[in-house]
């Protein structure tokens, strides 16, 4: 028998559970990858991302433009305002994500991952060459401070994450496991391969949670050179840099130089890109892309306009019923007040066209149950549930009403009627009241931005044709965000972040549980069973087609819940670079990816 060492964090288990998890007593697997269902989509032997150029030259330098400003250089702590771009650039993770992929990790630090089937525990194998920014090897004790520093100290996803992880533990110097104590949590394996390693010889514990202005060590392929507070950072190549022949980095990590450029205002934002100051920029304005870049540079074609449609469910906005409210609990109103939202009239006033618009959580995606008529698994999910989907939903033969454009469509309007009167409202005049107690229907949209805020009073225009005194109140960030945290509003307008693997975080967007925790993502108020049975059908799931139906069977259970008014979705990721900077000719499914550009060779610095 051979000795082996190990160092214990954390929690203590008894030791019929220790020998229940030690290796050789259940069926595991040890792979270079993992998906969250199914198998990885790239072989063993892959030689690069294929959204990559495995030749894409070396050098140069990229410069981003950053609307806003910082004030730290630890993006894993609550406090301050960081500089996001150094997780990835110069802290890594154990494994990274292929962006062809819903979700699927490849080895990075760790070589491989080992798991059983029913994933209770997970291993990872670190690569014997995988060394820190100071020449420092990366271990696994690193790989256990790592955990239990963000576990304690980092932000509350990762406080909320790694605490579920009952025993941490060395098995030999580059290797480490994490046991779940039985938790059914197949996801948790995957969030432990996306956590950032960090050096235990260079980092105090004392100070963590502070805000620094110096650059963290890191194992990546950049380090942090010149800081200039509030301004700007650049970020060099680390000439060496351990993992730069890695399947998962040939063809990434081009520049030997990344400038991020902080601008505070964002019209002087756009002005310096006109004038060549950075190289690329993500424009979320649709005015702007419609008009504003009809300049010099662009005309003669050095700015390069890209339109990316990706595979990821596509950034939507919301307004949000509060169904806690009276005037909101009847699902009537509810569908009443969507006919009356003129969306054709708002794109084209506000937005030029260039949105587009579903009722779907997951628009634009395969995830999306919008148009599709539900396949024998959904139906099979969903029949406890007949009463909670419409058919129209079922089949997949529902549709948004859709309006004129003038802003004064009468065929919406005589619907939002006719559903208001089987509620039991009357118009009295010009006022819509309650049949019975003779009560205005009123409410008040809460709004925060100036574009909301013209969408709210685009939209109490409408209302006001029915006969409903909506009123909006603009507050300031802080009292929105108070206000949104406590339900204590009429209608919010709100996004919720969706990926291709939704996971645990759609229990605390619409589980029944969260509809009473402040402080969750449930606005609605959304407590229906079929909900959860739907969202625990999603985390059972083991392979893709199986979990596709139970997305897909919650989507088509919150979309017959009525709880939004789809306002708009964003269709494609606009992007402008100038032409000295070049990418793939392959588009990862998740979209642009900056680290697979680089610049042409003829416009680098002799």
């Amino acid at each position: 028998m051979h000795r082996r060492v190990r160092i214990f964090v954390g929690g203590v288990l008894t030791l019929g559970m220790s020998l229940l998890f030690e290796p050789g007593n259940a069926a595991a697997n040890e792979s270079y990858a993992i998906a969250m269902h199914g198998a990885p989509a790239l072989p063993p032997d892959f030689s690069h991302m294929p959204y990559a150029n495995p030749d894409a030259p070396k050098g140069g330098r990229l410069v981003q433009g950053v609307h806003g400003t910082f004030d730290s250089l630890n993006p894993l702590i609550v406090r301050g305002l960081a500089v996001q771009q150094i997780r990835g650039s110069v802290l890594e993770s154990l494994m990274a994500r292929g962006n062809d992929e819903a979700f699927t990790l490849y080895g990075l630090l760790a070589k491989s991952v080992e798991t059983d089937d029913s994933r209770s525990y997970v291993t990872f194998h670190l690569d014997q060459r995988a060394r820190f920014s100071d020449r420092q090897p990366v271990t696994a004790d690193d790989v256990l401070f790592s955990w239990a520093l963000l576990r304690d100290k980092g932000r509350p996803n990762h406080r909320q994450y790694y605490s579920k992880v009952v025993k941490a533990e060395a098995l030999d110097a580059r290797t480490v496991r994490f046991d779940f104590g039985g938790a059914i949590d197949r996801e948790l394996p995957l969030i432990l391969g996306l956590m950032p390693v960090l050096p235990k010889h260079a980092v105090d514990i004392a100070t963590f949670e502070e805000t620094t202005m110096t650059g963290p060590i890191g194992s990546g392929p950049f380090r942090v050179g010149a800081v200039k507070p509030g301004s700007s950072v650049t970020l060099t190549r680390n000439a060496e840099y351990w993992g730069r022949d890695l399947p998962v980095n040939r063809g990434l990590w081009n520049f030997d130089e990344i400038r991020l450029d902080f601008y505070r205002e964002s019209n002087g934002h756009f002005e310096a890109f006109k004038r060549g100051l950075y190289d690329f920029r993500i424009e979320n304005e649709p005015l702007r892309w419609h008009e504003g870049y009809d300049f010099p540079a662009a005309r003669k074609g050095e700015v390069i306009r890209d339109a990316i449609k990706t595979g990821l469910p596509q950034p939507s906005e919301f307004l949000v019923f509060n169904t806690r409210r009276p005037v909101f609990s009847d699902i009537r109103v509810r569908q009443a007040l969507i006919q009356l939202f003129d969306f054709e009239w708002i794109n084209q006033n506000y937005f030029f066209g260039l949105y587009g618009r579903s009722p779907s959580y997951f628009a634009g995606s395969e995830l999306s149950a919008y148009g599709r008529a539900a396949d024998d698994r959904e139906r099979e999910l969903l029949k406890p549930f007949a009463a909670h989907v419409s058919s129209d939903v079922l089949e997949g033969r529902y549709r948004l009403p859709a309006t004129d454009g003038s802003g004064r469509d009468r065929t919406t309007l005589r619907n939002a009627l006719g559903l208001l009167s089987q509620a039991g409202y009357d118009l009295d005049g010009t006022v819509l009241r309650q049949r019975s107690t003779k009560t205005p229907l009123t409410f008040e949209i809460l709004v925060t931005t100036r574009d909301q805020e013209r969408i709210a009073l685009a939209y109490m225009r409408d209302l006001k044709r029915a006969g409903i005194e909506a009123s909006v109140r603009a507050v300031d960030a802080v009292q929105f965000d108070q206000r949104k945290l406590g339900f204590d509003f009429d209608m919010i307008q709100n996004s919720w972040d969706q990926s291709l693997s939704p996971g645990n975080e759609q229990s605390f967007y619409w589980g029944s549980e969260a509809a009473e925790l402040q402080g969750t993502r449930n606005y609605m108020g959304a407590k229906d069973p079929a909900i959860d049975a739907m969202i625990a059908a999603m985390l059972e799931a083991r392979e893709h087609p199986v979990f596709v139906s139970a997305v897909r069977a919650l989507d088509r259970i919150l979309m017959s819940g009525f709880y939004t008014i789809p306002v708009f979705s964003v269709q494609e990721q606009w992007i402008a670079r100038w032409n000295v900077i070049e990418k793939p000719n392959a588009t990862a499914l998740t979209g642009y990816l900056p680290e697979t550009w680089w610049r042409r060779p003829d416009q680098n610095p002799k």
